[in-house]
């Protein structure tokens, strides 16, 4: 998308923060100390969240805000203080960025083994820009769609954005894409992500759109986006939004399936008219739209939120798709539920949703050896243990075969929990040693 063309559409960043947290009452002292966190994680947002999504009179503690906007207290006490002292001193920007970089290298910028086991190659040769995980399933970081209407704080992308070449995947070689997905006939589905592709005008995002419609192995192309919730105006009233949803058409009239994975955190990014109107339009192309986010801590951590969530999506056509639990990297510990506490959010949700909403699955953990539900806690033998299963693996034999961990109420992730019942987890290999616990 072409921001300076783009009907109403204007972004605020970091050079703004300072006004924005004004705008709020937000004091001098708290102000300095948001920016210094602003320095290791990045900052985006739009007039959109700004004038219509945040309640200013309700924060810190509106969840929009809380969504969007940095805190104080998201990176540990010591990194803030430090921080803040340079800025207040007036210290040079090279300084500044050498003491972000030190604390992003702490925040384990790409989880599950992105770099060292997601990349693909053609022979020896990495392909920049790409994931494969699964066997059936490729991801394409398409160049210009890396960045979105607006960041989350809790984002776990968030190395996509700081400018650090080495930390962001990005590709506009969409013949190297054809080629792979040539070579490996196993690949049946397709996802763009970012960042966000909807950033991309329609024009850009053809070009990488129509090339898969001629590789007749495809059977689905996904498009992961935050853009039904942060600027709807892209599939309503944007210079190219009817060419938008005829390009989506176009996929359907291949005989593809078209999925948009939706992003919703909060009830409160559906209540918009015109969010009702750009899911209407998506919906009208043949595509269909399935929704997913993140458990997080002081936004969405009850289960309230999420039936309501569930509730409205489906009343609007959408599919409610996947909770995932917050993963390990950037501000986790800021942001994580534990998973005792995730499996009780989710399953008081679901219990009271009615049936066409329980196609949602999690909590999930979007882990190294693959997606880890929890399927809840029991005793078993006289032991308290988490149940769990392999949504998705990358060796396709241990999906769907359940195992057990020690129940731990503290754990907020697959490397905090212990094997119950074995000495290892089914994904781990034979030779592994474990602490006993």
């Amino acid at each position: 998308m072409n921001e300076g063309s783009t009907r109403g559409f204007r972004a605020y960043t970091a050079k703004h923060l300072d006004d924005l947290l004004r705008r709020g009452g937000v004091g001098d002292e708290e102000r300095l100390r948001i920016r210094a966190v602003a320095t290791v994680l990045p900052f985006r947002t739009n007039a959109y969240v700004v004038d219509q999504l945040i309640d200013w009179s309700a924060i810190p503690e509106d969840p929009i805000y809380r969504l969007v906007f940095p805190q104080a207290d998201m990176l540990p006490e010591a990194d803030v203080t430090r921080l803040a002292g340079l800025l207040n001193a007036g210290a040079r920007n090279a300084e500044i960025q050498a003491a972000a970089n030190e604390v992003r290298r702490r925040l384990n910028p790409h989880p599950a083994g992105q770099l060292e086991l997601n990349v693909p190659h053609i022979g020896t040769e990495p392909l920049p820009g790409m994931q494969h995980k699964y066997p059936e399933t490729v991801l394409f970081f398409p160049k210009q769609g890396q960045t979105c209407h607006a960041y989350c704080t809790y984002c776990f992308r968030w190395a996509q954005f700081i400018g650090e070449p080495d930390l962001k995947f990005a590709s506009d070689d969409v013949g190297s894409l054809v080629g792979y997905l040539k070579d490996h006939p196993e690949v049946t589905s397709v996802l763009f992500t970012g960042g966000d592709p909807m950033i991309m005008s329609e024009a850009v995002l053809r070009r990488y759109l129509e090339p898969l419609l001629e590789v007749e192995q495809l059977e689905s192309i996904r498009i992961g986006t935050k853009s039904l919730a942060y600027w709807p105006q892209r599939f309503v009233s944007d210079p190219d939004s009817a060419d938008t949803l005829k390009l989506f058409a176009s996929v359907a009239d291949a005989g593809k399936t078209l999925a948009f994975m939706a992003h919703f955190s909060h009830p409160r990014e559906m209540e918009s008219p015109i969010v009702e109107a750009a899911v209407a339009g998506i919906l009208s192309t043949g595509a269909v739209i399935r929704t997913q986010a993140p458990l997080i801590r002081s936004i969405n951590d009850d289960p309230e939120t999420w039936s309501s969530m569930w509730r409205r999506q489906l009343t609007m056509g959408m599919v409610p798709y996947y909770m995932f639990v917050e993963r390990d990297t950037g501000p986790q510990d800021y942001f994580a539920v534990p998973l005792a506490r995730a499996y009780e959010i989710f399953r008081d949700a679901y219990a009271s949703v009615s049936g066409l909403c329980r196609t949602v699955r999690g909590p999930s953990m979007s882990a190294t050896p693959g997606k880890v539900c929890v399927d809840g806690v029991a005793e078993i033998a006289g032991q308290k243990v988490f149940v769990l299963h392999l949504i998705q693996a990358r060796d396709p034999e241990l999906v769907g075969r359940p195992f057990f961990a020690r129940y731990d109420p503290q754990a907020v992730w697959l490397t905090d929990l212990q094997p119950a019942f074995a000495d290892r987890f089914p994904f781990e290999p034979a030779t592994v040693q474990r602490l006993s616990a």
